[in-house]
């Protein structure tokens, strides 16, 4: 049974990681920040390149998703 579900527990499983990676990186960001007392416009720049790169792994998730359904 779990030889017929692997690839769906490995892409799930790799999906979490990369959600903690980042929730991670933003914590240690959002210290970095903080303790070094950077400009409200200098942290706006750094959550809005994390977040582009979050949003890069959503996209990338979501058209596998719309190529596998399709058959591609």
């Amino acid at each position: 049974m779990f030889s017929d579900y692997y690839e769906q527990i490995e892409a799930i499983v790799l999906n979490l990681t990369l959600l903690v990676l980042f929730a991670v990186m933003g914590y240690a960001i959002h210290d970095v920040l903080k303790k070094n007392d950077v400009p409200m416009v200098g942290r706006a720049v750094v959550y809005l390149v994390l977040f582009l790169g979050a949003a890069g792994f959503l996209a990338k998730g979501l058209i596998q998703i719309f190529y596998e359904s399709s058959g591609v």
